[in-house]
């Protein structure tokens, strides 16, 4: 048995280091086994998927290193590696389940799934429904399908009580109740296939033999498990790994750590410490060292050692690592290289001189007017902010807006950019110029910069975004409850 392991991102929003660890601990696995590691796009959220978001992955991933066998953008003997590309197999997947009577064709309504959950959290039950709750009397059914009311496909799911077994490589045994697990959908009202049938379907088709991901899905493991028996296929191994944690301990989110890796790459991380830093989460070398490259991880591989405790996401941590790299493993000409790579190669002063041409004198005056542009967090105080002549609590609405706002932005161009907090500063009623004014601050660390719009879209939207949040943290944060307060204003505009 040759060993196949995927990962399987989907291209909704910036690449994330936990795609990474993720991507890492198959690729090691999969090299260990003198097997094969494939990237597969799981683009079925055709309303968020993004063709940028998908070239930001594979950029991504490559630049930390982490290349694959078969992909996308490679080809390979059991494409396509889309699951879009993939449309015309998972209905008819789908249907032989029905078929079958293994799953059904449910008509039930958005309001009548909501009373039906409401009426069982009420009496103290799971919120899970199962094919009993959902089953409307055939008359109605008739009438829904002639009158062409959308409807989606669900399997039928165990309703007595008892366990689902389920083993794993690192865990053994997990027990799962069956009263928690729904009948899930596996086919939406549009005929997308929900991530259950089509993961499952492509593992099977693709001959995966080993499934190493996130615990996150270990909930989502005996509806897997149950499709298996359901097609009488043989299941890949499965292996739940430990989910990233922040320093408190909570799940790693872009609110408390910045987890693009764009992100870190911009602020001048090296591949190789990032990948080496997501080598260590949860797992060591053999001799116990904490320095070490993608090739002696690869080497040295074994999924034993791998701790479930949750690793923490450090970022000081990673900085000294990446210190240790610098230092250690760049000879002064490498580093010059480096930092021309980085910094100062001419697509990206192709970018930025346009901008500071006409605000220069002396070529001297290029590295202060620029320095913001290759800084990572700057260094803010209360008072820059308070100068603009605003109240703190206004100050903070005007970033907290304009951040959720610039987090929904999937097109990160000047012009989009734009318009998106132009759009909102007439929302709220606001002179562009003033709802500007914080941004230019938490943006270019000045009241004097290039345009902050320009400046956004050549730093990019993680940078972008991790500054406006270093501000907003300067100014004493946002409380739950502000935050709650906020959140329907913002709604209401």
């Amino acid at each position: 048995m040759t060993v196949r392991t995927r990962v399987a991102p989907s291209p909704t929003g910036d690449p994330h280091v936990g795609t990474a660890y993720i991507a890492l601990f198959n690729l090691c696995f999969a090299r260990a086994h003198g097997g094969q590691f494939v990237l597969r796009i799981e683009d079925t959220d055709q309303t968020r998927s993004t063709a940028s978001s998908e070239q930001a992955i594979l950029d991504s991933l490559r630049w930390l290193g982490l290349g694959w066998d078969e992909g996308p953008d490679i080809g390979g003997e059991y494409g396509p590696y889309r699951q879009s590309e993939r449309m015309e197999i998972y209905g008819g997947y789908a249907q032989q389940l029905v078929d079958e009577g293994k799953a059904f064709v449910c008509y039930r309504r958005p309001e009548e799934l909501n009373e039906l959950r409401e009426s069982r959290r009420a009496a103290g039950n799971s919120t899970a429904l199962k094919y009993s709750d959902l089953a409307l009397p055939a008359d109605e059914v008739e009438r829904r399908q002639a009158a062409g009311e959308p409807y989606v496909i669900r399997m039928i799911v165990p309703e007595e009580a008892g366990v689902c077994a389920v083993q794993d490589l690192l865990r053994g045994e997990i027990e799962l109740e069956w009263s928690m697990v729904d009948a899930q959908i596996l086919l939406k009202s549009d005929g997308m296939p929900t991530y259950h049938l089509a993961n499952v379907v492509d593992d099977h088709l693709m001959e995966i033999t080993h499934v190493i991901r996130g615990e996150e899905w270990i909930n989502s493991a005996p509806k897997h498990q149950l499709l298996y028996e359901y097609f009488g296929w043989d299941m890949p191994v499965l292996c739940h790994l430990p989910l990233l944690r922040n320093p408190d301990k909570s799940k790693l989110s872009k609110r408390k750590n910045p987890t693009s890796i764009l992100y870190y790459q911009r602020m001048g991380f090296l591949p190789e410490a990032l990948c080496n830093y997501l080598g260590r989460m949860g797992w060591s070398m053999p001799d116990e060292r904490e320095k070490f490259s993608l090739s002696e991880m690869q080497e040295s591989f074994d999924i034993q050692r791998v701790s479930l405790g949750g690793p923490i996401f450090d970022v000081e941590k990673l900085r000294w690592l990446n210190g240790m790299w610098i230092r250690e493993d760049l000879s002064q000409e490498q580093l010059a290289q480096r930092l021309v790579e980085w910094a100062f190669n001419a697509e990206q002063l192709a970018a930025v001189l346009p901008h500071l041409q006409q605000r220069m004198e002396t070529l001297s005056d290029f590295a202060p007017q620029s320095a913001f542009l290759v800084s990572g967090e700057l260094s803010l105080s209360p008072e820059q902010f308070t100068e603009l002549g605003a109240e703190t609590e206004q100050t903070l609405k005007t970033l907290q807006f304009a951040l959720w706002r610039l987090e929904a932005l999937q097109d990160w161009s000047r012009d989009a950019v734009w318009d998106a907090v132009k759009t909102l500063a007439d929302s709220l009623d606001i002179k562009v110029r003033d709802f500007l004014a914080p941004l230019f601050i938490a943006i270019s660390g000045s009241r004097a910069s290039i345009s902050v719009v320009d400046a956004m879209s050549l730093l990019g939207p993680d940078m972008s975004r991790a500054r406006i949040r270093h501000a907003i943290d300067t100014l004493g944060g946002v409380s739950k409850k502000a935050a709650k307060r906020l959140e329907k204003e913002y709604q209401a505009v």
